[in-house]
């Protein structure tokens, strides 16, 4: 299989994934063998980073109108500026993250254990999932202002579970606000806002990490990847936002038992 084709079928896991709550890292862990992927090679070393600022971008463009005005109309009151909360969400996962990145990525992410790690965390997340959608689901006239900054701290903890591989950050922080009091839909769209300087620092930190590697021969295919997953991306959040409204979380649930159940049992009879 060539590069590029590579590149592609990653960036639509990528894309499809990343927004949703059944974790991309996990599926990227799970596919690059599949695809015959050395993870070892300066290329794919690389392209998760790189590929999920692609997802990002499309958050970006979506949410573009609301962020333009809420970057340059009248600030309001600072306890009531979103900006704030982001802020406050945001800063447990990097604080956890520089303290355990280097521990994660050489033992769950990238050693002989994650494939068990990630079985494990895709199953026992599908029930956490499932409970929360039923015991904490609320309906209601709620908005991304209504948010507090107790509730954006108690997301901002929810998301750092999401190092886990397997765990899925999406799925940490949606469900974590909707046990702290938020709608799945404002649940959803304060993890969508969340993961933008959440992802962008962690695929810097990355890119800037393994910046050797990303030479001018492999960046072809890494764009590549990266535009796939930005289109991708990009109509998985549109149609996910229309999703939650009015649906369960239910299938999610099922999918993660599913697809952690079948990683265990093939790499249990390797």
């Amino acid at each position: 299989m060539s590069d590029y084709i590579a590149a592609i079928v990653l960036g639509v896991i990528e894309g499809l994934t990343e927004f949703l709550p059944v974790s991309s890292t996990g599926h990227m862990i799970l596919a690059k063998p599949l695809l015959g992927i050395d993870d070892g090679q300066p290329l794919w070393r690389v392209f998760l980073f790189v590929s999920q600022l692609g997802a990002i971008l499309a958050v970006v463009t979506y949410f573009g109108r609301d962020l333009w005005r809420r970057t340059f109309a009248p600030a309001p009151a600072l306890r009531e500026h979103l900006y704030v909360k982001l802020f406050v969400a945001f800063v447990p996962s990097v604080a956890l993250g520089l303290l355990l990145n280097d521990y994660m990525e050489a033992y769950l992410e990238e050693g002989p254990f994650a494939p068990y790690a990630v079985g494990g965390a895709l199953i026992l997340g599908a029930g956490a999932i499932e409970w929360i959608d039923r015991r904490y689901r609320r309906a209601g006239p709620q908005t991304l202002d209504d948010v507090t900054f107790r509730q954006a701290l108690l997301i901002g903890l929810c998301q750092c579970v999401s190092m886990w591989p397997g765990v899925s950050r999406a799925g940490a922080t949606i469900m974590g606000g909707m046990v702290v009091g938020l709608t799945p839909r404002v649940a959803t769209e304060f993890s969508f806002y969340l993961a933008i300087p959440t992802m962008l620092a962690a695929g810097a930190y990355r890119t800037l990490k393994y910046r050797a590697d990303l030479t001018s021969d492999i960046l072809g295919v890494v764009l590549v990847g990266s535009a796939v997953a930005f289109a991708v991306a990009l109509a998985v959040v549109a149609g996910f936002l229309q999703y939650v409204r009015t649906k369960r979380f239910t299938p999610f649930a099922v999918y993660r038992v599913l697809l952690g159940l079948a990683v265990l049992a093939w790499h249990l009879s390797k």
